[in-house]
C-alpha cells in the first residue's frame, strides 16, 4: 500500500517549481492532489496532466491565497472533488532581492501579503477542512533565514515568520491531532530562480563554494522530505524545520 493512499493533499502554489515537484511526489503515494495555483493556468494543469498520466488523482484549482474568499473556495472545491483535507503544503510565495534604500510599501506588503498572511490563512482553511481526524501542514521557508544574504531584508522577514508559525502552531494545533512542520530549502533551480537571474549568476557560484554538498538543489530534491512529513511516517514530529540546503548554514 502507498504511504498516501486515500488521504488528500492540498498544494498551494503548485503550478511549478518545488510546488509542482512536492504535487506529483504526493500524488506518486498515493494522495489525491489539488494543484493550486494563482495565475499560472497552463502550468497547473500540465502538473494535473503528469499526475493523472501516471494513474493520480488530481484537480487544478486557481486561488490567491492572500484572499480569504479564495482560500474558503479552494477548500469548498477540495471538498466537492475529493471530501475533507487531510494535508496541507504551503507552498506559495513570492521573492525579490532588493536594497534597503530600495524598499517600498508596495514591495513588503506583496511578499508578506503572500508568504506569511497566505500561509495563515491556507492553513485556517486546512484545520477547519481536517476536523477531528486531524492532519499535516507543511511550510516551505527558505535557508534565508539561516545565511541571511544581503538584499534579503524583506524576504528573510517573511520566512523568519514562517518559522516561528511553524512552531507555535504546532504547539496551538497538537491537541487537534495537527502537525505542523517546515522544510527550509537551500537554493534550487526554479522556474523563478532562473527568471529572478539568480542561476548562473556569481551569487550560485558562492552558494555552491559554501555548500558542503558543492551544488544547488534540485525540487526533486525537497519533494521526498515533504511526503515523508505528510506521512505516518513522520507520525512523532512536529514544530520542526528541516534544513534540506546540502549541509549549509
Amino acid at each position: 500500500m502507498k504511504k498516501l493512499e486515500n488521504k488528500v493533499a492540498v498544494v498551494t502554489g503548485a503550478s511549478k517549481g518545488i510546488g509542482a515537484e512536492i504535487a506529483r511526489g504526493l500524488a506518486a503515494e498515493g494522495a489525491a492532489v489539488v494543484v493550486n495555483y494563482a495565475s499560472d493556468k497552463a502550468g497547473a494543469e500540465k502538473v494535473v496532466a503528469d499526475i493523472t498520466g501516471n494513474g493520480g488523482k488530481a484537480i487544478a484549482v486557481q486561488g490567491d491565497v492572500s484572499k480569504s474568499a479564495d482560500v474558503d473556495r479552494i477548500f469548498a472545491e477540495t471538498h466537492e472533488a475529493y471530501g475533507a483535507a487531510d494535508i496541507l503544503v504551503n507552498n506559495a510565495g513570492v521573492y525579490q532581492f532588493t536594497p534597503i534604500e530600495a524598499v517600498t510599501e508596495e514591495e513588503f506588503h506583496r511578499q508578506f501579503n503572500i508568504n506569511v498572511l497566505g500561509l495563515l490563512l491556507a492553513t485556517k482553511g486546512a484545520v477547519a477542512s481536517f476536523g477531528d481526524k486531524g492532519g499535516s501542514v507543511i511550510n516551505i521557508s527558505s535557508t534565508v533565514t539561516r545565511i541571511t544574504p544581503p538584499h534579503s531584508a524583506i524576504y528573510t522577514g517573511t520566512k523568519g515568520a514562517v518559522d516561528s508559525i511553524t512552531q507555535v502552531l504546532s504547539k496551538e494545533l497538537g491537541s487537534k491531532k495537527i502537525r505542523v512542520n517546515a522544510i527550509n530549502p537551500g537554493m534550487v533551480e526554479t522556474e523563478g530562480a532562473h527568471t529572478a537571474g539568480f542561476i548562473g549568476s556569481d551569487f550560485q557560484t558562492e552558494i555552491e563554494k559554501t555548500t558542503p554538498l558543492g551544488r544547488i538543489g534540485q525540487p526533486d530534491d525537497i519533494a521526498p522530505i515533504a511526503v515523508f512529513l505528510a506521512s505516518d511516517d513522520s507520525r512523532w514530529l512536529t514544530g520542526e524545520i528541516i534544513i534540506a540546503s546540502g549541509g549549509i548554514r
